[in-house]
């Protein structure tokens, strides 16, 4: 039996204030990641990055989508997103 995976979009405050938006199917793995260095790019000169918003989805297809539309807002607009949590 196959177990089907979730999907996660995330946005991350690195120390600099900045945010960063990505997705992944293990969301402590990849928090474990980001600050080892050994994630994005992005962060890797940014950490300590702390995890401020996430959200679970069941399709790969529709975290994309997601991550996407996350990514094209402005700060402003992605600090209203994580106010609404």
């Amino acid at each position: 039996m196959r177990v089907k995976n979730k999907y996660y979009v995330y946005i991350l405050e690195c120390s600099d204030k900045t945010l960063y938006t990505g997705y992944t199917t293990h969301l402590n793995k990849r928090m474990k990641a980001h600050n080892a260095g050994k994630g994005a790019k992005y962060t890797r000169g940014r950490k300590p990055v702390k995890l401020i918003w996430s959200e679970e989805f069941q399709t790969l297809s529709e975290a994309l989508k997601k991550e996407i539309n996350i990514k094209k807002l402005s700060k402003k607009e992605k600090l209203q997103i994580i106010s609404q949590k």
